[in-house]
């Protein structure tokens, strides 16, 4: 049987050490990060992963405010809204939680996110800094999935890497950050033709495409690292995108759903923060 990275252990470990870099950061400075998120309307996904950010920001020390909004907001005022933001020096990291009503263009909301505070990750300047290999603010999950293959030493230099997914979110930038690492790096999405056998090439396999049991233990080569970050709902068990319970005894690491990928994500925000934090009142 492949061992499990289980992220619910691994982001706690993270999440003790951001609550100790807060702390020295609040000697240092006199002051704690503060990350504002911004949420708009009742989705319930979207509230429960801004709780989630609520609970684990306070446990690490971090201020959070959440500024809650109803989907009647116009595109005008929530630029407002992050201008605001923007233009305040105790806020430290800024978060528009999407998806965003159909009325609200998410892109003009997103370049309107000071760089220097964008904790996502996703404005375009950071996005071309990470591409070009410049310093930049890293999408939390794909953040995550790096932290989680880097905490069991796992051999990344050389290694035929498939991301099954190409969304702005993870695929693409997971897919960066591994060629970064000297991954060969291939992007398969749902129209790609012989899966299985782009499958059984990859020494590690990221499925990021949403749908249950796209990867089966007979599309895994022995000793594979499998990385699921599918979240799906099947007979109201929530399950990734590989056949786990198939697969396990194949690979050679893991990722659990739930409890892999997930807390990680999250985990990262809150490293982001700090980053934010100390790009800003760095002197």
């Amino acid at each position: 049987m492949g061992e499990i990275i289980s992220g619910k252990a691994l982001s706690k470990d993270v999440r003790e050490q951001v609550r100790l870099d807060v702390l020295a950061l609040q000697e240092k400075y006199g002051k704690v990060p503060h990350l504002a998120v911004v949420l708009v309307g009742e989705d319930p996904a979207s509230q429960s992963y801004v709780r989630g950010k609520e609970r684990a920001c306070t446990k690490a020390g971090i201020h959070s405010t959440v500024i809650r909004k109803p989907d009647t907001i116009s595109e005008e005022e929530l630029l407002d809204i992050v201008e605001t933001l923007n233009n305040d020096d105790e806020v430290h990291g800024v978060l528009v939680q999407l998806p965003l009503p159909k009325h609200i263009d998410e892109n003009k909301v997103i370049d309107a996110i000071d760089i220097t505070k964008d904790v996502d990750g996703f404005h375009p300047l950071n996005v071309a800094y990470m591409h070009l290999g410049r310093p930049a603010i890293l999408p939390a999950t794909p953040k995550g999935i790096l932290t989680m293959l880097h905490s069991k030493n796992i051999e990344l230099q050389g290694k035929d890497a498939l991301i099954i997914g190409r969304s702005n979110i993870v695929g693409k930038p997971a897919a960066m950050l591994l060629m970064k690492e000297h991954c060969t790096v291939t992007i398969a999405h749902s129209r790609t033709k012989n899966l299985k056998e782009k499958c059984l090439r990859a020494d590690i396999i990221v499925a990021a495409v949403g749908r249950a049991n796209t990867v089966t233990a007979d599309m895994v080569k022995e000793g594979a690292v499998v990385i699921d970050v599918g979240v799906n709902r099947v007979d109201g068990k929530l399950v990734g995108d590989c056949d786990f319970e198939a697969i396990k005894d194949k690979a050679s690491y893991i990722t659990p759903v739930p409890g892999g990928v997930g807390p990680m994500t999250i985990t990262s925000l809150l490293q982001n923060t700090l980053e934010c934090f100390e790009r800003i009142v760095k002197p």
